[in-house]
């Protein structure tokens, strides 16, 4: 098993898929508990939502499950929400604040989760948005995520259907924030909010470095857009999910014709 599945394209877009992968080693998945095994926090179907939806977009896919090691967290184990609920590095409880673990893994553990697979998801990442920078001379990292849209232990209330992220704006070049704004706002039937709950990750704060021609975005849905219910066996809904990809392909359409001019831009 390879920790990381890359498909290179020749757009100034590159699709962070952190989330997505179900994959856990025999030896992992025997010490975690039975509801720990039933993976619910997983970003369900994410990659195959957004497969095709902009032509040349490069992915970058971690296979392995956030379980095992969360490829969207600080690898030193700093919260990314100081003072609110949150899963870290190693995930102990579930989104629903259930314990998951029969045997939680030691420091030496989670150390050596992160070489093995963290460690080689950024590595490629971080490859992808140079060589993507060095076409183009700026690069735009779309982090794809999905989330329940109802966790009373991670957040009051129902979450917005697009919940953009860019740590308050200092991620991206304005226009960036701007333009998936404006297509969130336009989507008819659906709602949005920009830096609400979800700011963007590590993955968007460590990439986004504007003065550098390095943006990053994050886009977290709410799964009721594009699942059948938001309870296993998590259904894929075909119909739900082409009414949303047309706005997702819009936003990427949008980005990748903005990049060009904010070029050496700051």
């Amino acid at each position: 098993m390879t920790p990381v599945e890359i498909n290179r394209g020749d757009s100034p877009i590159v699709l962070g898929l952190p989330h997505t992968g179900t994959f856990v080693p025999d030896d992992i998945m025997a010490d975690l508990n039975p509801r720990g095994r039933g993976l619910d926090d997983t970003d369900w179907h994410i990659h195959n939502l957004y497969e095709c939806v902009l032509a040349g977009a490069t992915t970058v896919r971690a296979t392995f499950h956030r379980y095992v090691v969360d490829a969207n967290r600080d690898p030193t184990g700093v919260s990314l929400y100081p003072g609110q609920n949150t899963t870290g590095l190693v995930p102990l409880t579930d989104f629903d604040g259930h314990d998951i673990w029969i045997n939680p893994p030691d420091e030496a553990a989670i150390e050596a989760r992160r070489k093995t697979y963290h460690a080689p998801y950024h590595a490629a990442l971080e490859a992808e948005l140079q060589r993507v920078h060095n076409i183009h001379g700026i690069a735009i990292l779309y982090d794809c995520h999905s989330i329940r849209s109802g966790i009373p232990f991670l957040f009051e209330g129902t979450l917005s259907d697009f919940n953009i992220g860019t740590n308050m704006g200092t991620t991206c070049a304005p226009q960036i924030e701007a333009v998936t704004q404006e297509v969130c706002a336009a989507a008819a039937g659906y709602t949005s909010v920009t830096n609400g709950r979800f700011k963007g990750g590590w993955t968007t704060r460590q990439y986004g470095r504007p003065t550098e021609g390095l943006h990053a975005i994050q886009m977290e849905l709410a799964q009721s857009t594009y699942l059948s219910s938001e309870v296993a066996p998590w259904t894929y809904d075909a119909a739900k999910a082409k009414r949303l990809r047309s706005h997702l392909t819009s936003i990427l359409e949008k980005l990748a014709a903005l990049a060009p001019s904010l070029k050496g831009t700051s």
